[in-house]
């Protein structure tokens, strides 16, 4: 028997377990989460006798007796204080590392309540977190700090939420007090659990797959098999992933399911995998796209190995190339990329109806989400009802089915509650990556600097299956030429299958590689010229009126050059800075549906918000009620902004091209101008029960249209990123200025902005995935995600252009995806002008981070 004293309360337990087991599981404290399982991310963070501790790695026998405090033991004053501070700050975007950072600033602060950034940042290294960039929750600890130093009343809840302000996000107090449901910390009466039976083998023939002796294990309830699933095809956009391999089939990677096992405890689930024996006979991987290219190699798909091929050309490069005075060809690569959010995957099916099913997940779309588990049961749409918890970060690796289908699979033939929830680990060997490309790239100037043309090839790793893999090599091409006005073009790129963990969508969505490699050559022309890094984007930059390279004329509210201007300065005046510029679209576009939608409705004396838009973190709920007071002029404290689902909420499309700000906040606002108008003369109350439907529909043009200057996206936001580096060769400051249109909400924009900066710090100087022979040779501790303390200062300029504003919501643009593209070039161009070493591969080596 063991004893504690938890938030106040004696309790006990019987069995030796992890301290966190017996919070969630016995005590139902879901505050402490369960990020890694490993000591490594501090998502799960408590006090213990006053001191933090990670709840992951101790057992209560080595914790008897103490006091442990979870943020739902702290004080009323310490909680609305964190929860003001937190919200103020903007320091609260996905909320999964929340609680656990409150509680490493509780512990600081107890003891010291005038700390420094440093000692701040000290305090929360042990807590990881993928979306801030730190530097918001370390303003909210420092706020937090002076509240209780100065003993300050707090301000009253805000009345007004106009765009353009530093309104609090609606959802911050639920995620810092640790009350907003993540699909984990829901558990239901007679609930299952289920995972999968993984390949041994990135490429091997299943003979056979007994299930014998493990179907005699107690505790195993079902295990089912290919033959089990009525449509055993799925996939994003291209039907060619198999929910499970079936006997006699070629396993692609070593993520692909074999038998999915339904226990009736989660302890029991690797008890049983392990009593299934799989006779395979293994064949050699196809483990890069060059040895899937060769004529010999074996396909991986009847299609062929080419998963996707994009050709765009404009003007004459053979001759602009023959008639330039500079040109520069280099050959770039960049790596695998794991998105490590800080949720693991996890969904709950069950059944619904008498012959549906209920889904609780945390993806990027309920609606993709209901097609491809419907399109794998042969069921319609409507039997399938998904409904999001909250999303502990994406980046788009959470757009594909990861255990959705398998929790959906099997709940319909259980007819109970099932839960698949994925270990870190599971999370690193078997969810998308970023792809690994490799690229060509040639560049030509004139004697004055100006560009000419330019010629790529891009190949990229798509790994076992499509996923999203065509539309990011899509993005890679539209966008390789950069935000600059020239117009001889010739781009060819492939995506090509091999026998590697799947590549998707991820923040970026493929320029941020294509940027790498164009950036580079941009600054080798500089030299050539013999003009400054920045004067030679300074004179290409594009400009309203001006044809970008992919055809498209910029539009009023194109603020490139705006961008440049203001980090001049601090370029100039540092010897080890590095420049680069990007451009990112907003919207779907290339002539694709894309289509935002809203629902307004009275109920109450409330308005609710609905729409289908999945937010990781980014803030949709806070923009959503930022349209509609902008708008109609109702208070926040009457907006409800409801959670995605497939029964309430319309079909918004996924969360992902830094879409829904645009798109759906545009339905949003003409909902809301529909809500205006009935609410002349009269009250909310008066219009009770009513509703109001706002879409919008971005109108482009598809890939080879012939018009002259085709309309490819509805939108694009643009940066120019300067790092600065030491006499070292330490990181020192970050300054970057972003054309995002009208800001909607300044923090969450900064936010985003910062948080993504660091990420592409990290992709740049610390970050790699190594795949191996098709093994993922990764652990969480092993991916080197950058902590507080290796952060530098990062400066944030939001700049907008003089000209007409975007007629969509309101003139606000995305922003992201754009925050990350151009770091990694800047911080290799750093690095060139402080050794001269020319690089041309991620993560940067021979650094301060990386030898």
């Amino acid at each position: 028997m063991f004893f504690l004293k938890v938030n106040g309360n004696n309790v006990k337990c019987e069995s030796d377990k992890k301290l966190i087991d017996f919070l969630r599981d016995d005590l139902r404290i879901t505050s402490v989460k369960n990020g890694c399982g490993a000591g490594i991310c501090g998502t799960c963070t408590v006090l213990a006798n006053g001191k933090k501790i990670k709840s992951c790695v101790l057992k209560l026998s080595q914790l008897n007796n103490a006091e442990v405090v979870t943020v739902e033991g702290l004080t009323q004053r310490e909680k609305d204080v964190y929860a003001y501070s937190f919200a103020q700050c903007g320091a609260v975007q996905c909320g999964f590392c929340i609680p656990g950072m409150v509680i490493s600033a509780k512990s600081l602060l107890d003891k010291n309540l005038a700390p420094t950034v440093p000692e701040i940042k000290k305090a929360i290294n042990g807590n990881l977190c993928r979306c801030t960039g730190y530097i918001k929750i370390e303003k909210a600890i420092m706020m937090a700090a002076e509240f209780f130093r100065e003993q300050k009343q707090l301000p009253e809840p805000q009345q007004k939420a106009f765009l353009n302000t530093a309104f609090q996000r609606v959802d911050a107090y639920q995620k810092v007090l640790g009350e907003g449901k993540f699909a984990d910390d829901v558990v239901l009466p007679g609930m299952a659990y289920a995972k999968a039976l993984r390949s041994a083998y990135p490429r091997a023939v299943v003979n056979k797959i007994d299930t014998t002796e493990a179907l005699k294990h107690k505790s195993c309830i079902k295990i089912l098999k290919a033959g089990d699933v009525p449509n055993n095809k799925i996939g994003h956009i291209v039907q060619d992933w198999d929910v499970m391999i079936a006997e006699g089939d070629t396993t692609r990677y070593i993520g692909d399911a074999l038998a999915l096992v339904v226990a009736g405890t989660k302890e029991a689930l690797d008890e049983i995998i392990g009593l299934i024996n799989v006779d395979y006979t293994v064949l050699e991987p196809v483990i890069s796209p060059q040895d899937a290219l060769r004529a010999e190699a074996p396909l991986i798909h009847s299609t062929g190995n080419i998963m996707s091929k994009e050709h765009l050309k404009r003007g004459d490069v053979p001759g602009a190339l023959k008639e330039s005075k500079y040109v520069i060809t280099k050959k770039y690569h960049t790596p695998f990329n794991d998105h490590a959010f800080m949720e693991p995957e996890c969904a709950i099916a069950m059944p619904e109806g008498e012959d549906g099913l209920l889904l609780y997940t945390g993806g990027q779309s309920v609606y993709d989400e209901q097609r491809e588990i419907s399109n794998m049961l042969r069921i319609s749409p409507e039997k399938v009802h998904c409904h999001s918890m909250l999303v502990g970060g994406g980046f788009g690796g959470k757009e594909d089915m990861s255990v959705q289908h398998h929790a959906a699979l099997a709940a319909w033939y259980t007819k109970r509650p099932v839960k698949v929830k994925f270990s870190r680990q599971e999370s690193l060997d078997y969810h998308t990556k970023r792809h690994a490309m490799d690229m060509e790239f040639t560049l030509a100037c004139d004697e004055n600097g100006i560009f000419t043309a330019m010629r790529a090839f891009i190949i990229a790793d798509t790994g076992a299956y499509a996923s999203l893999g065509g539309p990011v090599l899509q993005r890679a091409c539209t966008h390789a030429g950069g935000p600059y006005n020239y117009q001889n073009i010739d781009i060819l790129g492939m995506s090509v299958y091999t026998n590697n963990v799947v590549s998707g969508a991820y923040r970026g969505f493929g320029v941020t590689q294509s940027c790498f490699a164009i950036e580079n050559n941009i600054n080798l022309l500089a030299e050539k010229v013999g003009i400054s890094a920045w004067e030679i984007r300074w004179r290409n930059a594009i400009k309203p009126g001006q044809v970008l390279p992919n055809g498209q004329i910029a539009d009023e509210n194109c603020a490139m050059r705006e961008c440049l201007e203001a980090v001049r300065e601090i370029y100039e005046k540092n010897p080890y800075a590095g420049i680069a510029c990007a451009f990112k679209n907003s919207g779907t576009g290339v002539g694709l549906k894309d289509i935002g939608r809203c629902i307004l409705s009275v109920e109450k004396g409330s308005v609710h918000i609905r729409t289908s838009a999945a937010c990781m973190g980014q803030g949709i709920a806070t923009m959503c009620t930022q349209m509609v007071y902008q708008t109609a002029g109702i208070a926040p404290s009457l907006l409800i902004h409801e959670a995605p689902d497939t029964i309430r909420t319309p079909n918004s499309g996924t969360s992902t091209a830094s879409r829904q700000t645009v798109v759906t906040g545009e339905a949003v606002h003409r909902a809301a101008e529909k809500l205006k108008i009935a609410l002349e003369g009269k009250t909310l109350d008066d219009l009770e029960g009513k509703s109001f439907y706002g879409e919008f529909s971005a109108k482009t043009d598809p890939m080879g249209s012939p018009k002259p200057f085709p309309v490819s996206h509805v939108s694009y936001s643009y940066a120019a990123q300067v790092i600065v580096i030491d006499d070292g060769g330490k990181l020192q400051q970050v300054e970057a200025a972003y054309d995002v249109g009208t800001p909607v909400n300044v923090p969450s924009v900064e936010g985003q902005i910062e948080g993504g900066i660091v990420m592409g710090l990290g992709f740049a100087l610390t970050e790699d995935f190594v795949v191996e022979d098709g093994y993922p040779k990764m652990n969480m501790a092993a991916l080197n995600l950058m902590r507080a303390t290796a952060v530098p200062p990062i400066d944030v300029k939001l700049v907008q252009a003089k000209g007409k504003k975007s007629p969509y919501a309101y003139g606000a643009k995305g922003v992201g995806e754009l925050c990350l593209i151009p770091t990694s070039p800047a911080c290799s161009h750093a690095y060139y002008r402080f050794d001269k070493k020319f690089r041309t591969s991620l993560p940067l080596r021979q650094t301060y981070y990386k030898k």
